[in-house]
C-alpha cells in the first residue's frame, strides 16, 4: 500500500526541509513505500528552494506550486488532487506532527480501517507547549462538535488525519478555502459511512516561524462548515452516505481510547 503525505506550506523555509526529510527518513526505516507532496502556498521566502535541496537527497519529496487562491485549504486540496498514493496523510510542515505516529496511522490502515484520527487528549496522547488561549478554544471547539455529532472523537480540529483514496474519492467535493478543511474531511467521512479508528499521538509547537492559523478569522469558517455536515447529516436523507461494504475487519466507530 502505497502512503502519500501532504504537506501544505506557506512560508516555512526555517522548518520545512527538516520535517520532509524526517518523514522520509522514518517511511525508508519502516519501509513504507510512499511519496511526500509538498504544497508551496504561494511562499515569498526560501520554502521552495528548502524543499528542492531535500528532494536532492530523498526523490520521493515532491514540489507542488499552488498558484492561487492561496489558503491552507486551497493547498491541501492541491495536494489531493495529485497524488498518486493508496492512502494520504496530511501532515504540517512546521514538525508538530510526529513521523512516529505516521507510521501507526499506516499499520492501523493495513488493519483495516477506511480512516485514522489521532487525538492529542486521550490517554497516551501529549502536547507540548500548547498557547494556552488556543488550548482553551481548542477544548471548547472540539466538545462542541463531539456534542452536535455524538462523536467520541474528542479532536476532530487536528489536521494531522489519514485516509484511504476512495474515502477522498467518496468526500468530494471539498468546500474549504483555509484551516477548517481540518474539520470538513473528517465529518465528511463519519457523516457518509467510512471506518475509522482513533489513535493517542503527540504534538509540539513549532520552534521557528509563525502560526499561520488566525482563530479570529477562522471561528465563522469552522461554524460554516460544522454546520453543512450538520445539515448534511440530518437532512440528507442518507443521499451522501457511501453504498460499498466497509472491509470486514474495519471498525466504524473510533477506538477505546477516544
Amino acid at each position: 500500500m502505497k502512503l502519500s503525505v501532504v504537506v501544505p506550506a506557506r512560508n516555512e523555509a526555517d522548518c520545512v526541509g527538516s520535517t520532509i526529510q524526517e518523514i522520509a527518513q522514518v517511511l525508508r526505516r519502516e519501509s513504507i513505500p510512499g511519496e511526500i507532496l509538498v504544497v508551496d502556498d504561494g511562499s515569498s521566502d526560501g520554502t521552495t528552494r528548502a524543499v528542492l535541496e531535500a528532494a536532492t537527497a530523498y526523490p520521493e519529496i515532491l514540489l507542488i506550486q499552488n498558484h492561487g487562491p492561496h489558503g491552507y485549504g486551497y493547498a491541501v486540496r492541491a495536494g489531493l488532487s495529485a497524488y498518486s498514493g493508496d492512502a494520504v496523510a496530511v501532515m504540517m510542515a512546521d514538525n508538530s506532527d510526529s513521523p512516529q505516529d505516521l507510521v501507526t496511522y499506516y499499520r492501523k490502515l493495513q488493519s483495516g480501517a477506511e480512516c485514522v484520527f489521532g487525538s492529542r487528549f486521550i490517554k497516551g496522547g501529549r502536547v507540548n507547549d500548547y498557547p494556552l488561549h488556543k488550548l482553551i478554544i481548542n477544548r471548547a471547539a472540539n466538545r462542541f462538535i463531539a456534542l452536535l455529532f455524538n462523536l467520541r472523537l474528542n479532536d476532530t480540529t487536528n489536521a494531522f488525519k489519514c485516509y484511504r483514496r476512495h474515502v477522498i474519492d467518496g468526500l468530494q467535493p471539498l468546500l474549504s478555502a483555509h484551516f477548517n478543511l481540518t474539520v470538513e474531511l473528517p465529518l465528511k467521512a463519519i457523516v457518509r459511512g467510512y471506518s475509522y479508528t482513533v489513535i493517542p499521538i503527540s504534538w509540539q509547537n513549532r520552534a521557528t516561524g509563525v502560526s499561520k492559523l488566525k482563530l479570529r478569522e477562522m471561528g465563522s469558517r469552522y461554524l460554516f462548515i460544522v454546520l453543512y455536515a450538520l445539515i448534511e447529516k440530518l437532512l440528507s436523507r442518507g443521499d451522501y452516505v457511501r453504498r460499498a461494504a466497509a472491509p470486514a475487519e474495519s471498525l466504524k466507530q473510533s477506538s477505546p481510547h477516544a
